[in-house]
């Protein structure tokens, strides 16, 4: 058998397709590439913007495309939220959402053989976290782990919750046994992910948290750096900061979501901290790791958002000199509370995430050229047309000029200039 996979959307998704393969390769399966014929294509679809859904939908369609006669399996967030739409799909043979993936091989092979196995559950009512694990990636430098799943905070412009469930944390020995063995493997950097990682241990009893995992995973041997996903800027307390700070194995870099630099659009957002409170967390973080960086994401165009609620996200981000901005317009989502607030022209809200983009460029052309000069750690990801490129720990993508393959190697690198939107150095 054959097996196909296409992941769409954010790092857990791509995590957990990862480990769906690994599944199909234990049971004796091949994994081909998705724009290949195979007899099965599993599709793990994304459901927080509208473009996900419509993308994930595509891509179903055009999987049987690929073969009329493989079996098409959607799974991930908007085959949870929107079953009854995913399953009335034409192409779509088979329904598995955000739980059960643990036994996509057993669902698979009952649908291939004509039954209709349930895979059926309630999300909401889910209260243990689904074991999967990973092989690593083809970057064979830089490897995920998935540590939590699902999300209380329930902002309300956002489907995951929904999608996701409740918070379920990883057994801690789980989580390190996983680390030891990517270790085994020759990675070099793992990424500590999850649906809200900040919110890690808050349904256990044990008092452990994502600063005890952190350390934790810095003691597996052969891994030389730890980077954690999108953190909410309530993680930052006093104690969090510090024992950041003592981790040597810990990237310099933090993506801490904002969404909005307006503290009227914050309250609408439900987002649960204040634009001072924010500030607040990125000044502690500074002043302990003055090495670092700051990257975020910023919703553009939210219901109700006026001229100068707009202007205080754009003066905040200067304020916060980011090293980096994702930036969204809004996307409603059938369920969620703001779906229900009156909307602004969906071409205002281009405009407005444009205009932000545009800043946001400025920004991160200014924080890289603030680092010309400097000596950095790069983790080497591929060499090609002469050059290597990599990463640095505060999160700056350098080329080096290279013909050997540095792939999956941390090298000490000189920052020399910015050219032509790249920045360049030299190997010390």
């Amino acid at each position: 058998m054959r097996v196909a996979f296409l992941s769409l959307g954010c790092k857990v998704n791509q995590y957990e397709a990862d480990a769906c393969a690994a599944l199909f390769r234990e049971r004796g399966a091949e994994i081909g590439a998705f724009d290949e014929k195979c007899d099965v294509y599993v599709v793990n679809t994304c459901s927080v913007t509208n473009i996900g859904d419509r993308k994930s939908r595509q891509m179903l369609r055009r999987a049987k495309r690929l073969n009329p006669d493989a079996l098409v399996v959607a799974t991930g967030c908007y085959a949870q939220t929107a079953r009854d739409e995913v399953e009335a799909i034409p192409e779509v043979d088979l329904v598995v959402g955000t739980a059960l993936r643990h036994r996509i091989c057993d669902f698979v092979e009952a649908a291939l053989r004509g039954e209709k196995p349930d895979t059926q559950v309630d999300i909401m009512r889910e209260r243990e976290f689904e074991e999967l694990n990973t092989e690593g990636s083809e970057e064979r430098c830089r490897a995920y782990i998935k540590i939590e799943d699902g999300c209380d905070n329930f902002c309300s412009y956002c489907i995951i919750p929904y999608a996701r469930g409740p918070v379920r944390s990883r057994p801690m020995e789980n989580i390190l046994s996983e680390a030891a063995r990517l270790a085994a493997k020759g990675y070099r950097e793992v990424v500590l992910t999850g649906i809200h990682v900040a919110s890690y241990g808050k349904d256990l009893k044990n008092g452990q948290g994502l600063i005890d995992v952190i350390e934790n995973v810095a003691k597996t041997d052969g891994l030389e750096r730890i980077r954690i996903s999108s953190i909410d800027p309530r993680a930052f307390t006093p104690d969090f900061i510090a024992r950041a700070a003592a981790c040597a194995k810990l990237c310099r870099h933090f993506h801490i979501s904002l969404q909005s630099g307006s503290a009227s659009v914050l309250k609408r957002m439900n987002r649960k901290y204040s634009p001072e409170q924010y500030l607040d967390a990125l000044a502690r973080i500074r002043a302990a790791m003055p090495d670092g960086s700051v990257t975020t994401d910023i919703i553009c165009g939210f219901p109700g958002e006026t001229e100068e609620e707009y202007a205080e996200t754009l003066a905040f981000a200067e304020t916060a000199e980011f090293a980096n901005i994702h930036v969204f317009p809004y996307s409603e989502r059938r369920g969620t509370v703001a779906a229900d607030m009156e909307q602004l022209p969906h071409k205002l809200r281009e405009e407005r995430a444009a205009r932000l983009s545009e800043a946001a460029a400025v920004l991160k052309a200014k924080f890289e050229a603030g680092h010309i000069g400097d000596s950095v750690k790069v983790l080497f990801e591929k060499t090609e047309n002469g050059f290597a490129e990599g990463l640095s720990e505060n999160y700056i993508r350098i080329f080096v000029p290279e013909r050997i393959d540095l792939t999956g190697e941390i090298r000490s690198v000189r920052i020399t200039e910015k050219r032509d939107g790249r920045v360049y150095g030299e190997l010390i």
